[in-house]
């Protein structure tokens, strides 16, 4: 499961024919995060003919949750090209939005085509990309003497404390990589015990 993420949104503009293609690139984690953008999009262009789309949660080639949307546009002439160029790039939890703004001069399907495949690369183009790295919450519960060796040993491996509980243990919750959690409980095995919540 190796794949790219976008770290932060990007803009790109293309002219073609007298027509503009704004294309909107944004990280997202759900279906609901890419739709609000959809609609977000819609309220900054509400003159613009056509805001066409294509989004990928999770792993591009094992994908959880993709869609499209040509929103008006000759059937396959938008959405898909869209998201055929996140696939062919191997980008996840992402959505590419397509803001047309028709120029008077009809492009015809290739025409079509070639603009929103050619503006979402255009997109890509400009991100900065990295590695997905799976994260999973974990809880180590620790005595009082022993928290500040847990907390070191997990910020030694990237982890990051989110939450204390203190009673008469410690209970620390956690993010930290899914691959480092073994190693997490080899580090911790004097220290602490690591339970895992998801």
């Amino acid at each position: 499961m190796s794949y790219q993420t976008l770290k932060n949104p990007v803009t790109a503009r293309l002219e073609i024919k007298k027509s503009e293609f704004i294309a909107h690139a944004y990280p997202v984690s759900s279906r609901e995060q890419a739709m609000f953008h959809v609609e977000q999009l819609h309220e900054q262009y509400p003159d613009a003919r056509h805001w066409c789309w294509a989004y990928i949660i999770g792993d591009p080639d094992n994908t959880t949750s993709a869609g499209f949307d040509d929103d008006g546009e000759p059937n396959g002439t938008a959405g898909r090209p869209i998201l055929g160029v996140l696939q062919h790039k191997s980008i996840g939890n992402v959505i590419i939005v397509v803001v047309r703004y028709f120029g008077g001069i009809k492009l015809g399907a290739g025409g079509l085509t070639r603009a929103y495949a050619g503006s979402a690369q255009a997109a890509v183009d400009q991100m900065i990309l990295s590695p997905y790295i799976p994260m999973a919450k974990v809880q180590i519960v620790a005595t009082f003497a022993t928290e500040a060796q847990c907390r070191y040993v997990l910020e030694d491996l990237g982890g990051q404390v989110e939450d204390v509980a203190y009673s008469q243990q410690v209970m620390l919750t956690a993010t930290l990589a899914q691959a480092d959690i073994a190693d997490l409980k080899e580090r911790l095995a004097m220290d602490g015990r690591v339970l895992e919540s998801s």
